[in-house]
């Protein structure tokens, strides 16, 4: 029986030694699929997910992540990606699926005004904040919002790092989606920062735009692969009400 959400928060652990023990596809496959409904800023979806079963693929990938245990030991591997770079792609998706939508010929004016609001986001604002020319109207942008900033509210993270960074929090958002999913039917995960990520691009022949996000080990997990127990901060010093 599959763990309520809570059940599986807990069980989640870092999974540093897996089992020889082999892991469903489709069921790995599934959580992916839960992964894909995350939180994501504008709806954009920079992410992708490169499952990895092949043997050599994984074989290949666990030595740019230095042959750690997380990674040579796991029965399968998920690459999450992010793919800023495709935001025209993804914001063109977004305006085909609100004209579909909202392809009625007796719309009423509130949802004729919504469309609008939304594709006008899509086609101008959206186009605004991501593009740019070596970074030269990032940085432009960044003063410019700085300066009307000191008058009234207004967003502030348009250049280049900044972006990078939105589509960053999107994917670990998917990614703990994934996690939890695997927690959730009783398989475990190791997320992995530690890579050669220019070599994991190359194995699994991403563009230049493509970044890796994380590397996350899956299997059952080892009793030896739980590294101690669990430490947290206390919770009141990182809660603050006001």
């Amino acid at each position: 029986m599959e763990k309520t959400v809570t059940e599986a928060i807990q069980y989640r652990r870092s999974t540093r030694i897996y089992k020889d023990i082999a892991i469903d596809s489709e069921k790995v496959k599934q959580c992916l699929q839960n992964a894909a409904l995350a939180p994501t800023s504008s709806n954009l979806q920079l992410w992708e997910f490169y499952h990895v079963t092949s043997k050599d693929t994984l074989g290949a990938i666990a030595k740019a992540c230095f042959n750690q245990n997380a990674a040579k030991t796991a029965q399968q591997l998920v690459v999450v990606v992010t793919r800023k770079d495709l935001w025209r792609k993804r914001a063109q998706a977004n305006i085909a699926f609100l004209n579909k939508a909202f392809d009625k010929p007796d719309l009423e004016p509130r949802l004729q005004k919504r469309k609008k609001q939304a594709t006008d986001y899509y086609k101008k604002l959206i186009p605004n904040i991501y593009f740019d020319i070596l970074g030269i109207l990032g940085f432009l942008r960044y003063w410019i919002f700085q300066i009307v900033g000191l008058f009234r509210p207004i967003y502030r993270q348009t250049r280049q790092s900044d972006m990078r960074i939105v589509a960053h929090k999107s994917a670990g958002l998917a990614a703990e989606n994934f996690m939890i999913s695997m927690a959730a039917i009783g398989y475990d995960t190791c997320p992995m920062e530690g890579s050669d990520t220019l070599r994991v691009k190359q194995i699994l022949g991403l563009p230049r735009g493509a970044e890796i996000n994380m590397i996350i080990g899956c299997g059952i997990r080892d009793d030896k692969g739980i590294y101690g127990p669990r430490f947290r901060v206390p919770f009141e010093e990182v809660y603050f009400e006001k």
